[in-house]
């Protein structure tokens, strides 16, 4: 009998064993300071809370509820924590970075030019600008997030007897304006109280301004803010805008145009036949094609015009939509310096595209700062953004700008920016300018952001560890064979001498990475900083893997040891992924 040789080949899977988390040895030094015999007590834990996390009114009630907090660890209840108790309850959604016990606690009660505002751009878009759907979706979820500036582009639909609201001069699909309206109505407290504003893009005629105006009026009714006169001597507050719907635009410029041709063509009736009224109306079309090559690209121009006097230019539409306008916008006849005039006697909005605003803060930075502590000045990405992004919106916050517009349906750190500044003051959407960009000094002097400034406070921050990836990916989300290797890069966004980003060191084959590092943030304008925080994976021969993000208002960071839990590209939260980190103003 023949021998026969077989082969066998056996393929291993690596595995590897989750271990369990553990507290960072700068927590259990702090734990036995403050405990005795491996047993924190409320007195201990009082004196931890007002010692460490700098709470100084906290009391044994205070105390008492961090350890309730610990429901599946009652048998410490009479005696206190241990170790492990503690360090549940410091990386516990109890100890959260901002307080959400503060609530709006910024003085609401000043008109709405002293306030940052978030802020949405084409609000009614479902993804890009070119091509994507127009839906009252994307409207819901900004509002529910907390937006205040609702966008909506205004267009007859094709029989130019009704009202659609889609991006202009593009493939997007529309949707119907009383869609948009009647949900702006079911949702618009759903996450605050303070008022929302819609801004209109308005590209109708007299006659379907009437039928927007009947619309607007019988989907709010009383909801609705009338100012009671054509221009405002001074925005209201949003204290006194509460559950309020506003409504902004400026007359078309289709009207300038119309009224100049009702002008030539009587004039061209004394003399001319029906053939030189059609060359007539090539004339206007042509006209009217190189006014929008002039503009920004696929028609942002955002409701403005280049008309002296906002108010006369109203007597051009029909009275009931002309009455529904409380923040009138324009832009004024000649250059930026006669766009940022102040008029003691009304208030307005200006609208500027991102490269506009770029352009005007390099001579005119502090005529900007000037014009928006009485004005609203809105800035909206430009035209070539056809995949909603954004851009930086420091720069148009370090002048004081309020409706800072952003594509609310991309992804990206501008908008984890956006984000993150608008976490502040309750997430009601309104937060006060500091009051630095809302008084002049004895000569009229105001905030120059191109300034440097002396340090004021330098922010300490201590990266201890993560956890939660674990079950908030697949485990071959990173790698296929082996656990991850994550790193943190932390930073501040702010004027330009306070930015700067820093990174760990990468931990390699770890679940829940350990870094205990601590990093320096000297600042100089700490009203106006956040802290970004970015998690990534290391990957040799690729690019590294995204693994959860944040951004946070410094001013509203509390003190001491917390848990912050992280979000995706989306801004959406994970259910789990967190960092421990701790807070020190030095």
């Amino acid at each position: 009998m023949s021998k026969q040789t077989y082969k066998v080949c056996f393929c291993f899977r690596r595995r590897f064993r989750l271990a369990a988390a553990e507290a960072p040895e700068d927590i259990k030094a702090l734990f036995n300071e403050y405990s005795e015999n491996g047993v924190m007590g409320l007195d201990q834990l009082q004196r931890f809370l007002v010692e460490v996390q700098k709470e100084e009114n906290a009391t044994l009630e205070d105390a008492q509820a961090a350890v309730d907090s610990l429901h599946e660890f009652n048998i410490f209840h009479r005696k206190g924590l241990n170790i492990e108790n503690f360090f549940k309850y410091l990386f516990g959604d109890v100890n959260p970075p901002l307080n959400p016990k503060l609530g709006v606690h910024h003085d609401m009660t000043a008109p709405l030019s002293h306030y940052f505002i978030f802020t949405g751009h084409n609000s009614y878009l479902t993804g890009n600008q070119l091509s994507s759907d127009c839906s009252d979706v994307p409207i819901i979820r900004a509002l529910q997030r907390g937006v205040r500036v609702i966008e909506l582009d205004i267009w007859p639909n094709s029989r130019k007897d009704n009202v659609n609201v889609l991006h202009g001069r593009t493939l997007t699909t529309p949707v119907e304006l009383i869609k948009c309206l009647r949900s702006i109505k079911e949702h618009a407290f759903s996450a605050s109280e303070y008022p929302v504003v819609i801004t209109l893009e308005d590209h109708l005629t007299p006659d379907l301004q009437a039928k927007v105006a009947e619309m607007i009026t019988q989907t709010f009714g009383d909801m609705l803010f009338s100012p009671g006169s054509d221009c405002l001597r001074e925005f209201p507050s949003p204290e006194s805008l509460k559950k309020k719907i506003i409504i902004s635009t400026k007359p078309p410029k289709e009207y300038l145009e119309a009224k100049e041709v009702k002008l030539r063509e009587s004039e061209s009736k004394k003399g001319k036949d029906s053939g030189d009224d059609e060359a007539w109306g090539i004339e206007v079309t042509f006209k009217a094609k190189n006014d929008d090559e002039k503009d920004d690209d696929l028609d942002e121009r955002e409701g403005d015009n280049n008309d002296e006097d906002d108010c006369k230019l109203h007597q051009n539409e029909a009275p009931e939509y002309k009455r529904l306008i409380a923040i009138h916008a324009g832009k004024g006849k000649g250059s930026i310096s006669d766009w940022l005039r102040v008029d003691p006697d009304k208030v307005r909005r200006l609208s500027l595209s991102e490269q506009e605003l770029e352009k005007a803060v390099n001579n005119h930075g502090k005529d900007i700062v000037r014009f928006t502590q009485r004005n609203i000045l809105r800035v909206y990405p430009k035209g070539t953004r056809v995949n909603s992004s954004n851009y930086n919106p420091l720069v148009g916050w370090m002048h004081g700008a309020q409706m800072v517009a952003f594509n609310m349906q991309g992804y990206g750190r501008s908008l984890w920016l956006m984000h993150g500044m608008f976490r502040a003051n309750g997430s009601c959407g309104y937060v006060k300018k500091p009051e630095f960009l809302l008084k002049a000094g004895p000569r009229n002097e105001v905030f120059d952001p191109k300034v440097k400034f002396p340090v004021l406070t330098t922010l300490r921050v201590t990266v201890y560890m993560g956890e939660g990836w674990h079950y908030d990916f697949r485990h071959t989300h990173f790698d296929t064979y082996s656990p991850p290797d994550f790193y943190t890069k932390v930073g501040i966004a702010g004027v330009p001498v306070d930015t700067i980003m820093k990174k760990t060191k990468v931990l390699e084959d770890n679940w829940i990475p350990n870094w205990d590092e601590t990093f320096e943030f000297p600042l100089t304008v700490p009203e106006l900083a956040m802290l970004r925080i970015e998690v990534h994976e290391y990957d040799m021969s690729e690019k590294d893997d995204f693994a959860g993000q944040t951004c946070l208002p410094v001013s509203e960071l509390r003190k001491g040891i917390r848990a912050v839990p992280l979000h995706s590209r989306k801004g959406e939260k994970y259910e789990s992924v967190k960092l421990l980190m701790r807070f020190e103003f030095v």
